[in-house]
């Protein structure tokens, strides 16, 4: 049996599995950083960073660094309404905030507006909570009928229900 050797797995070749964050990261370097987007996480998270009001009612476009500089720059955004832009310019120095506390430094300085379509984001629905018959209600309660935390037996019951309706 041959010893492996003393390398760390990304130098051992292409053969093994690699984080699909890692080559996403290399395929959009180029493009988002022709927008002035270091990350694609500020283009996915925005309606975290912002809210989800504004988050769907609103995306960045790009940000443009003074020359020379990687702070204080002009953040582009797009707002489906007037009235959505009005409050983005009255919200503006939370907003800044905002960006700024996801990027860890003072990134931008200024936010410039423009009105356009905003592409709709896809809802997430939870799944629907399985029925279970009653004898399975009845298995369900019998096994959890030593558990004397009730948000515990929530979340436990909740469990349950998802798996038994898997079988």
């Amino acid at each position: 049996m041959a010893a492996m050797p003393d390398q760390p797995e990304e130098k051992r070749g292409s053969a093994g599995p690699r984080a699909i964050a890692e080559t996403a990261a290399r395929l959009t370097r180029r493009t988002l950083g022709k927008h002035g987007f270091t990350e694609a996480a500020m283009v996915t998270e925005w309606p975290i960073i912002v809210g989800s009001l504004l988050g769907e009612a609103s995306m960045p476009l790009r940000i443009r660094f003074p020359r020379g500089e990687r702070s204080g720059g002009t953040l582009a955004i797009r707002v489906a309404s007037g009235a959505m832009a009005t409050q983005i310019q009255h919200q503006e120095p939370l907003l800044i905030q905002r960006i700024n506390g996801y990027f860890g430094y003072a990134a931008v300085a200024r936010l410039s507006i423009t009105q356009g379509p905003v592409p709709r984001q896809p809802r997430h629905r939870p799944p629907a909570v399985p029925q279970l018959t009653g004898e399975q209600e009845q298995d369900l309660a019998t096994q959890l009928r030593d558990v004397e935390d009730p948000e515990l037996k929530s979340v436990l019951a909740a469990l349950g229900r998802h798996l038994a309706a898997r079988r």
